[in-house]
């Protein structure tokens, strides 16, 4: 279903909800429906980004974090992950108070020119993303059934241009799908971590105590906050939000703000606590003795005669849950971040094979998987500022958010999180160009 949202001058996809979870809502919004599990009608737009959060491009970083560096860059894991949850919730907030995602407000706000280059570099990231995520599907089907990686690629993307048909049903049957790839890869890693003999007193301290040993560690940190802080999460999640639930006043729309920041909580903890369990995964049973594993390839094969089969085989399938649901996730928020930056949508054939393509092509050229994985990561954190510089603008201005802009600690926490991926982003490029 796509509705016009005047406000924003143009066509804006918002697929419906039943008559009946819109009337629970306005109920709820209203105070006279208070049963104990009435947050779930307003779950769904976090669940759905927080998928960004545990994609394959985690995997890659977290698998050298954990086997390089042992428990000591989870702090990084942490504050990614704290970092992630406030920009969701200023996205989520931006989409319910001005009606608008966070590309639409750019397309509004800033000059031609301004959006166009926000537009490429929103596009590239996407792209860059889905790249990762569609990558990721594949090498787990690939190394799971013994195919063909190129088999792998063909079949992922079968299945997830099949989810992608369900969105044009609504939300509810799209969040259920999601929700369930999610509920699967958070069980994966709870088998995990009981399998693997972690060190608990080392996962404790590595938690709470920053330390960075060497510029290897400081190229895997950026790896892991672009990885974990997604551009394409935070233009989705405002896409989400907006319209999703009628809105008939302030009180309305505070309450609505409550229901989205406790679901941002719950969802990305969730996410949080798979990349730690990720990390402490690699940590156990790679670091000693087997820290040279880099390679999502490699933890498989090294994974079955350090800690069994099963081990092995549920690494793969929360590789193939993640692949396949993120992969989706992307498509839906490139196809939000075109729309919103110059207005208009393209078939949904068309747009994933302009994801599939460029994967196709890489690994046709013989660059490694992994790798590719990891380039993209680092693009992504390149990319990252972009939505980032413009969520803090907007959501600090009362002229666009009224009585709901920003407070004085919620805009220092947001320029401080901005700033600090901003600076890795800078020793990232200093990096890269002494090694070049």
């Amino acid at each position: 279903m796509v509705t016009v949202d005047e406000a924003s001058g143009g066509a804006v996809a918002r697929p419906n909800l039943t008559h009946r979870t819109q009337a629970a809502i306005e109920e709820a919004l209203a105070g006279r429906h208070n049963g104990r599990f009435r947050s779930l009608l307003f779950a769904g737009p976090a669940v759905i980004a927080s998928i960004a959060y545990m994609d394959p491009g985690n995997f890659a970083t977290n698998i050298q974090a954990g086997a390089k560096y042992g428990y000591t860059l989870l702090w990084v894991v942490l504050m990614a992950n704290l970092i992630a949850m406030l920009f969701q919730a200023l996205s989520a907030k931006l989409g319910i108070v001005t009606g608008r995602n966070l590309a639409q407000m750019c397309r509004a706000y800033f000059p031609l020119p301004v959006v166009l280059v926000m537009w490429v570099v929103s596009e590239i990231a996407a792209m860059a993303t889905d790249l990762a995520e569609f990558l990721g599907g594949a090498i787990g089907l690939a190394l799971l059934f013994g195919l063909p990686l190129m088999t792998g690629m063909a079949i992922t993307a079968v299945v997830t241009y099949a989810i992608l048909l369900v969105e044009q049903r609504g939300f509810p049957p799209m969040e259920i799908i999601i929700g369930a790839l999610v509920l699967l890869i958070g069980l994966c890693y709870l088998v995990e971590i009981f399998i693997a003999p972690v060190n608990w007193g080392e996962a404790a301290t590595g938690l709470v105590r920053p330390q960075m040993p060497d510029a290897g560690a400081l190229l895997i940190s950026v790896g892991i906050v672009g990885a974990t802080v997604m551009p394409h999460a935070v233009y989705l999640h405002s896409g989400l939000t907006q319209g999703r639930a009628p809105v008939k006043s302030l009180e309305h729309r505070r309450k609505l703000l409550r229901f989205s920041n406790r679901e941002v909580v719950v969802a990305l903890a969730i996410a949080g606590l798979v990349n730690m369990a990720m990390v402490m995964m690699a940590a156990a049973a790679f670091h000693l003795g087997h820290s040279e594993v880099a390679e999502i390839e490699t933890a498989y094969y090294t994974l079955t005669p350090l800690l069994g089969a099963a081990a092995a085989g549920v690494f793969l399938v929360s590789l193939i849950a993640s692949g396949i649901s993120s992969s989706v996730v992307g498509t839906m928020a490139g196809q939000t971040i075109m729309q919103g930056f110059v207005g208009f949508r393209i078939p949904l054939l068309v747009r994933r094979l302009v994801t599939m393509v460029p994967a196709f092509v890489v690994i046709g050229l013989g660059v490694n998987a992994t790798t590719a994985l990891l380039i993209s990561q680092v693009i992504l954190s390149i990319a990252l500022p972009v939505p980032m510089i413009a969520l803090v603008l907007f959501t600090r201005r009362a002229d666009i958010m009224g009585p709901f802009a920003n407070r004085r600690l919620t805009d220092i926490a947001a320029i401080a999180g901005a700033v600090i991926v901003l600076s890795l982003n800078a020793v990232l490029l200093v990096l890269t160009v002494k090694n070049a």
